[in-house]
């Protein structure tokens, strides 16, 4: 038995769930029992994780003697597989593998990634000699060093995918028995202690994790973070005998594919101009029997031929490629319709990718007093500061003024919410832009042209804003992404919001890279030193991040006509229709 706490205040009791096992007998699983396992095992794998990322720009320029714009394509790249892994990982998951053993390999898998990327840290032979100072001489990493680096970096993006996508679900399916269900509480209790605990790995790995790198090298640094995996690794199969593990079913996201393939196989079916005089493969227990009339096109996987050779006698499709239900097509078409403002969201993704604040940071006076000094990449935890701030802000402080002020009720919709997060990401680039033209100046000046690694005399608080502003500006966009995607799609379809995000992710860092290389090759031509290049006080950053800038102004832009063409969300029509009467 466990307790848990009524809506009255009153402590009842509340049975685990019961599972058979493989006799027949009747044992005990899930519940509150189980949450350390799965929240403990999260939490230290994301620590490890967010401890590798903050400073890996200056390791590979540092200890692999890229240059910036080789490093930043190679971060791109791996975030870009890091974002597309779990959409993977999350068809497996619920089709074949199930949400645990998923869970579990893609601990190990990441344990043996950090693992190999640890070794490039302490074994001399895998990673380039160290530069002659006396003639500044560096020797670039051969084939086979950065092949081993990229198979680290593979393996982790992979194991961290396996893990990402079914780690929330997993926790809830401990709480899926009846007495949890009703109590909605314990739900809430849930996912309130998982966002905090991610919260606080966050500013772990920003805070310690990297001064450990920064001040005590990177054999201990890289080698702290596989020791928190490892013990993550350790506590997920501790709690293997209590833990509830669902059977693998058909994914949401295989279903879609379906819908696209059975589309294509049936085009040659001809639409009739009267929905009724066509048998349409209806879900059972479903209230949709008919297809909507937009992107008609796809009604096509949904007919049903001949009922004899398309259903089973339990009415089920005889070949699901083939055969799609109601349902299946109008969660495409849900997808669809919302692709356009996810375009938008890519775009904005570009400008907050680049390692170069980091870089930007090591350059200024970063210290606090006379004797301790922030890292570079630390100042990230600026960010997450604002971010958690606002909205703490907005909920208990910004919409009771705005309703009070207005003597009603005031919500801002998604949509609203969005293109703010978007007009403030823009803003964050052009305030990179200006503080960046004024630290290059000022290095210039004081004599730092050839010597990036000099600590010119401007104090790093000019980079505050710019962190605050972007901050911000992605937990407003974050959240309220998040929130209209949740509420457009169908319910079966809540799942699909974080595998969007994460592809726009993957697709936002191609582009980042794409759109970096291409300023570069342009830049340098006739022998002119790059926008970005490696000595950021030559380089033009500055003007770089003044087009990433123009960027999101067209794409703030794009996104108010996309937001406009969409149309009013679910529920805002009701609440037009209330405010006309």
């Amino acid at each position: 038995m466990e307790n848990s706490v009524s809506e009255k205040g009153e402590i009842i009791e509340q049975p685990l769930l019961m599972v058979e096992n493989d006799s027949g007998e009747g044992t005990q699983k899930g519940g509150f029992r189980t949450l350390p396992f799965i929240l403990g095992s999260m939490a230290l794998m994301n620590m490890a994780l967010t401890a590798l990322t903050p400073n890996l720009i200056l390791y590979l320029m540092n200890e692999y003697h890229m240059d910036m714009v080789t490093g930043s394509n190679m971060l791109f790249i791996w975030s870009a597989v890091a974002n597309i892994a779990p959409v993977a990982a999350a068809i497996m998951a619920d089709s074949f593998v199930g949400r645990f053993h998923m869970i579990g390999l893609g601990s190990v898998v990441t344990l043996v990634g950090m693992f190999l990327f640890w070794l490039t840290s302490v074994i001399p032979q895998a990673r380039p000699p160290p530069c002659v100072n006396s003639i500044n001489i560096c020797k670039s990493a051969d084939m086979s060093q950065v092949l081993f680096l990229y198979l680290s970096f593979g393996i982790i993006s992979i194991g961290d995918g396996a893990i990402r996508s079914p780690s929330l679900a997993f926790g809830s399916d401990q709480l899926t028995g009846e007495v949890y269900q009703e109590n909605a509480r314990a739900m809430e209790r849930y996912f309130s202690w998982y966002y905090a605990l991610s919260a606080l790995a966050l500013l772990v790995s920003l805070t310690c994790l990297v001064y450990i790198q920064v001040n005590m090298g990177w054999g201990l640094g890289f080698g702290v973070p596989v020791l928190l995996a490892l013990f993550s690794t350790v506590l997920i199969y501790l709690g293997t005998p209590f833990y509830v593990k669902l059977k693998p079913k058909s994914s949401l996201i295989t279903g879609l594919f379906q819908v696209i393939v059975a589309s294509y196989r049936n085009r040659r079916l001809r639409l009739s101009s009267q929905s009724e005089d066509i048998l349409y493969h209806q879900k059972k227990g479903s209230a949709i029997a008919l297809p909507s009339e937009k992107l008609r096109f796809l009604n096509k996987a949904c007919i049903v031929q001949d009922p004899e050779l398309d259903l089973r006698p339990d009415g089920e499709a005889t070949d699901p490629w083939r055969l799609c239900t109601v349902d299946q097509v109008e969660e495409l078409k849900a997808l669809l319709k919302v692709v356009p403002i996810w375009l938008t969201g890519v775009v904005s993704s570009i400008s907050n990718l680049s390692s170069f604040p980091v870089l930007q940071a090591t350059t200024m006076d970063r210290h606090i007093g006379s004797s301790f000094e922030i890292p570079a990449a630390s100042f990230g935890l600026f960010g997450v500061i604002s971010a958690i701030l606002w909205l703490v802000l907005y909920d208990c402080l910004i919409l009771p003024v705005a309703s009070k002020l207005a003597g009603k009720p005031v919500h801002f919709s998604t949509k609203d919410r969005m293109g703010f997060g978007l007009f403030l990401s823009f803003l964050s680039v052009l305030v990179i832009a200006a503080v960046e033209g004024f630290r290059r100046s000022v290095a210039i000046k004081e004599g730092y042209s050839d010597d990036p690694q000099g600590v010119i005399p401007l104090s790093a608080i000019w980079l505050l804003p710019q962190y605050l502003i972007g901050g911000i500006a992605g937990a407003v966009y974050a959240t309220s992404q998040n929130e209209f995607y949740i509420s457009e799609f169908p319910k079966s379809m809540s799942s699909v919001a974080s595998s969007l995000i994460g592809v726009g992710g993957a697709v936002g860092s191609l582009l980042a890279s794409l759109v970096m290389s291409t300023i570069d090759d342009l830049t340098k031509r006739g022998g002119q030193e790059s926008w970005v290049s490696s000595n950021v006080n030559k380089g033009h950053y500055d003007y770089y991040y003044l087009v990433l800038a123009g960027f999101s102004l067209v794409n703030v832009l794009c996104y108010i006509v996309c937001s406009r063409a969409y149309g009013p969300c679910k529920g805002e029509e009701d609440e037009m229709k209330e405010q006309k009467s």
